[in-house]
């Protein structure tokens, strides 16, 4: 069996495990909130879930150091379509039409990624890593994405402009320097596994360690961010365009993985990732949203009074505002009509 299968196979397995995590995950807090008994943190169901999710990423890890990552890095889309056929299965949500598209799409654009992606890259060593961090174009790639990162922070932090696609490229700057260090730890660790040298010797392997972890907490703190001010609907499809794209670029510029590859399978690989990001949009831009329609605070029934469209303080009783006397009143029509 060919290396690359075996990459493959591992990121395959490691976004479906990926995608049993999240839904285990949903509904866990689903359960929670119905029941609104105990945190979902004290649920061992949800760590689970969480166990499952780190074993899912330990896959996509170990799959950098069998395969080129312009090809594990489109497969994520594996990860959405499970997600949405697990959803509809076991969660009992609605399977539209756009679900049937959108994983036809993704899935004819993974077939077209699979074949027409490079299947060799060369092995990763220290002594390779080292060559490629002070090659030409790769030092011209990581000073554009200094520069392109310097002002996307300053219209963040300082500008207040908390646009998605703002936030979004931070997320995706940071997970191209991501994919570089994960693939070179990766690669070094797959060669000192085989035997045919010890990597862990080198300086360098300690150094993109450190940078893996680095840009994956600053990643993931992005992205928390961006989770909080928008919905999971519009980060999923433009996280994974926009880290696919990021992944694939430090692929050619920094591992030179395009290399001898004709021009047909370039562009049969450029229209696999269109196809596969077409497929997930259509997958994540209609899925429902959370909405916080609980009544969490009862202020009990009045019976003996009728709610207008204007509610005034009685002269006496200066307590009472008309904020304070339009939510009492309805408190007692929502318990009335239930």
């Amino acid at each position: 069996m060919e290396v690359y299968i075996l990459g493959i196979i591992i990121a395959v397995c490691g976004n479906f495990l990926i995608s049993i995590s999240l839904n285990i995950q949903k509904y866990t807090h689903i359960r929670q909130s119905q029941r609104g008994t105990k945190p979902y943190y004290t649920s061992r169901l949800w760590w689970c879930g969480i166990l499952l999710m780190g074993l899912g990423e330990l896959g996509n890890f170990a799959a950098y150091g069998f395969a080129p990552a312009s090809l594990i890095a489109p497969l994520g889309c594996v990860s959405v379509i499970a997600s949405a056929i697990i959803s509809v299965v076991f969660l009992k949500e609605t399977l539209r039409a756009s679900d049937l598209l959108g994983g036809a799409l993704a899935l004819t654009g993974t077939y077209l990624l699979v074949t027409f992606a490079p299947h060799s890259a060369p092995h990763v060593t220290a002594n390779m890593v080292e060559r490629c961090l002070i090659s030409w174009q790769f030092l011209a790639y990581f000073l554009f994405e200094v520069f392109l990162f310097c002002i996307l922070l300053y219209l963040y932090k300082c500008r207040n402009l908390n646009h998605i696609v703002i936030v979004m490229l931070l997320v995706a700057l940071l997970a191209s320097v991501t994919v570089i260090s994960v693939k070179a730890v990766s690669g070094m660790l797959t060669e000192t596994i085989r035997g045919s040298h010890l990597q862990l010797t080198y300086p360098i392997f300690y150094i993109m360690f450190v940078v893996m972890v680095a840009s994956c907490a600053f990643q993931i703190k992005f992205l928390n961010e961006a989770m909080k001010m928008f919905d999971a609907t519009e980060i999923v499809p433009i996280n994974y365009v926009f880290f696919t794209a990021s992944a694939v670029v430090a692929g050619i510029l920094f591992y030179e993985e395009f290399y001898g590859l004709s021009l047909i399978y370039i562009i049969m690989f450029v229209l696999g990732c269109l196809l596969a990001f077409a497929g997930v949009f259509l997958i994540a831009r209609t899925r429902p949203k959370i909405k916080m329609d609980r009544v969490f605070f009862s202020m009990g029934p009045i019976t003996s009074k009728k709610c207008t469209d204007k509610v005034q303080p009685e002269k006496k009783d200066s307590k009472h505002g008309t904020l304070t006397s339009k939510l009492v009143c309805n408190s007692g029509v929502q318990q009335e009509d239930s």
